[in-house]
């Protein structure tokens, strides 16, 4: 039985962890490299990524599912896992409630049933009819299905079923709740009122979450922590204004929300501080910021966030703060809350989101404004940092 983590104790530590798929040519999609990561009690962390950067992989592996090659994995004071001492403890006894993208719901089971089932089947410990009638209506109530336990799982909703999932994930008062993808089988509607709901539930019960999607608004909303992933690396791992403002890199900041990259040479630092000065193909100059130096003449591409920048007419003062580009609106859409614009400057065209009340017609020249500290000047995709 594992003890509880201590402040000194993180709730979960993930250390080294590989493990690689392969065949007589080349190595299978969804492997992971020296995954590493340790989060505090109580944490909602999401692992993000594209299918086949191993997100999925890495959770089963911690869920006892799959057999990693190397590394340790330790759940409080509990090490469930570590290659070089080969230590690995069932997955029934690893003390973890998962949801999976099926939920898995038992068809011939009514809602008590399928809850109460992980407390029927425990190995380390019995459960009285009162323990487990007392278990299973806590659980119920939760996740708001309270009264719902009599209710065949055949006469349930999606939702219904995905709150049942979570309900059985919980009962048995886990240490670790594992989340893989469970949101992806719901409509666009249900998905965001889900969302909320799986955060209310994290919260009350103040369970340390491990949480895997591809879907960005999903992290972006509901994450105390994201671990993007791609080919088997975690590329970047903060808190989700991090990510999004402040991506290490053009896959993280390409992947994580909609951005512009602009390509361009790197022409010299400007100050201490990270700022450096780019010239983009038709010869106009920006101002970025960069986290890696970079050497005079080098390729570059510069993120800008298409809801960063500000669209004025020419000839209208500017600030000497801001970046300024001259360009041309060859897209106009209206999305009611806001207007989308595309803007070619030079040879590539830049998404524009304003708000709803800014109006410029197809064909205006423009001047796109934007502040320094969101232009992020970075190596092209496929390059190194």
């Amino acid at each position: 039985m594992a003890h509880s983590a201590t402040a000194a104790t993180p709730a979960l530590s993930v250390r080294d962890l590989g493990k690689i798929f392969a065949n007589t040519s080349d190595v299978i999609a969804g492997g992971i490299h020296e995954a590493t990561f340790a989060l505090e009690p109580g944490t909602f962390f999401t692992l993000l990524g594209p299918s086949g950067c191993g997100k999925t992989t890495t959770l089963r592996c911690i869920a006892g599912l799959e057999l990693p090659d190397r590394g340790t994995i330790q759940l409080g004071e509990q090490v469930l896992f570590d290659r070089a001492r080969r230590i690995n403890v069932a997955l029934n006894r690893r003390n973890i409630g998962m949801v999976f993208q099926s939920y898995a719901i038992w068809p011939h089971m009514n809602v008590f049933e399928n809850v109460a089932f992980p407390l029927q089947v425990a190995k380390d410990k019995q459960y009285s009819r009162d323990q487990v009638t007392r278990l299973v209506g806590a659980a119920l109530e939760r996740v708001n299905l309270n009264g719902f336990e009599a209710r065949p799982a055949t006469r349930l909703s999606g939702g219904q079923q995905q709150r049942v999932a979570l309900a059985r994930a919980i009962v048995g008062q886990p240490s670790l709740l594992l989340l893989d993808e469970p949101l992806s089988n719901l409509d666009a509607a249900l998905r965001e009122e889900m969302r909320n709901e799986l955060k209310r539930l994290q919260q009350q019960v103040g369970i340390t979450t491990v949480y895997v999607t591809h879907d960005q608004a999903e992290a972006l909303e509901m994450s105390d922590l994201v671990a993007v992933m791609n080919k088997g690396l975690i590329v970047q791992m903060g808190p989700p204004r991090d990510i999004y403002f402040r991506p290490c890199d053009a896959f993280v900041a390409s992947f994580v929300g909609a951005t512009n990259l602009i390509p361009a040479v790197f022409k010299q630092q400007v100050g201490g501080n990270g700022l450096g000065l780019v010239e983009l193909g038709d010869g106009q100059s920006l101002t970025c910021e960069f986290q890696q130096p970079r050497a005079p003449a080098q390729p570059v591409v510069v993120s800008v966030r298409p809801e960063s920048i500000a669209l004025s007419t020419p000839g209208e003062p500017g600030d000497s703060r801001r970046n300024r580009l001259q360009g041309q609106v060859i897209f106009a859409g209206f999305l009611g809350n806001m207007s989308r614009y595309g803007v070619r400057i030079g040879a590539n065209v830049m998404q524009v989101n304003t708000p709803s009340g800014i109006h410029f017609a197809t064909g205006a020249q423009v001047v796109l404004e934007f502040p320094i500290e969101g232009s992020l000047g970075m190596a092209p995709l496929g390059s190194a940092p």
